[in-house]
């Protein structure tokens, strides 16, 4: 976008690395238990398959979270939408992207998380900071269940 062109959606990326091979870190996302272990803390459901219609709840937040899985290409990529306040899209959708990684000859894994797309209004830009924030407090925990088996989710919302 150049300078003169007007903004009209909001996204944000934020990026972490795990001392965890890919596929295993892939599976950290994936598996609807081992999600509910570090971040979906009120349960998660449903495995994120292609075509496949989850849903999330936090202990820590009110409500479940329907999600549908747009793509999943194991162990590189996975797509979801979710219904958000403040979005840019028709649908009234967000759209993540978790991409995976492998570096250090296999031996860590980069994880990339994409979200887009929110309004360009002060509302639009603070839910994609929230949402920024949920994202990376998202790859903190899971870094630190893979790595040490320990959940930073507990007590830290409530």
């Amino acid at each position: 976008m150049s300078e003169s062109e007007p903004l009209t959606a909001l996204s944000f990326t934020v990026s972490g690395r795990v001392a965890r091979p890919i596929a295993e870190v892939y599976d950290a996302v994936a598996d609807p238990q081992q999600l509910t272990r570090y971040f979906a803390t009120g349960g998660a459901r449903g495995r994120l398959e292609p075509g496949a219609e989850v849903s999330w709840d936090f202990a820590d937040f009110p409500g479940r979270f329907p999600v549908t899985v747009v793509e999943a290409d194991a162990p590189h990529r996975i797509v979801i939408e979710w219904d958000g306040r403040n979005t840019a899209s028709e649908s009234g959708r967000t759209r993540t992207t978790f991409a995976f990684s492998a570096i250090d000859d296999g031996a860590r894994t980069l994880v990339t998380i994409t979200e887009e797309s929110w309004r360009a209004t002060p509302d639009g830009a603070t839910s994609a900071f929230g949402n920024c924030e949920g994202w990376t407090g998202m790859l903190a925990a899971m870094k630190v269940w893979l790595e040490h088996g320990i959940s930073l989710r507990e007590g830290f919302y409530k």
